[in-house]
This record gives C-alpha cells, structure tokens and sequence, in this order.
C-alpha cells in the first residue's frame, strides 16, 4: 500500500466523483450527501459557492439538482488532478 498515492477511501471518492459527473442522478442520498461532505470537509480551494452547494446538499440530498451535483464532483476531480 505504500506505492498507492491515494488510501482506499479517496481513491473510492474519486470514482463516485466521476459517476456523479457522467450520471448525477443515479447517485442514492448516501453519495450525494459523501461528495458533499467531502468538498466541505477535505476539499481545500472550494469555492463559496461550491460551500453553499454543499451544505444544500447536506440538507436535501434528495433535492438536489443535477448540474450541483456536476459543480461538486468536479471540485473533488479538480483536486485530485491538482495533488
């Protein structure tokens, strides 16, 4: 494992980001609410606005538009390319 550049969850995050960013809707309340948490939490450099789409979804994960989802995913894909 010491030649793996991201531990099993990040690595697990990164996927469900893709999923989110090819197929939003098909995510359950469980992976909005991941990638939510995610960009709030661990996700330096998000955007205010990203923040905001976040805590929304923390709130309703199940109201949550498609095109937030997307912003969200590709905040984490965004950081996975930066590290």
């Amino acid at each position: 494992m010491a030649h793996d550049p991201l531990p099993h969850e990040t690595s697990a995050l990164h996927e469900l980001a893709e999923k989110a960013q090819k197929q939003p809707k098909l995510l359950t309340k469980d992976d909005v609410e991941k990638i939510a948490h995610f960009v709030l939490k661990g996700s330096e450099g998000a955007t205010e606005e990203q923040k905001a789409l976040a805590k929304k979804a923390l709130h309703n994960p199940e109201g949550v538009e498609a095109r937030d989802i997307v912003t969200l995913a590709e905040q984490i894909l965004t950081r996975k390319k930066e590290s």
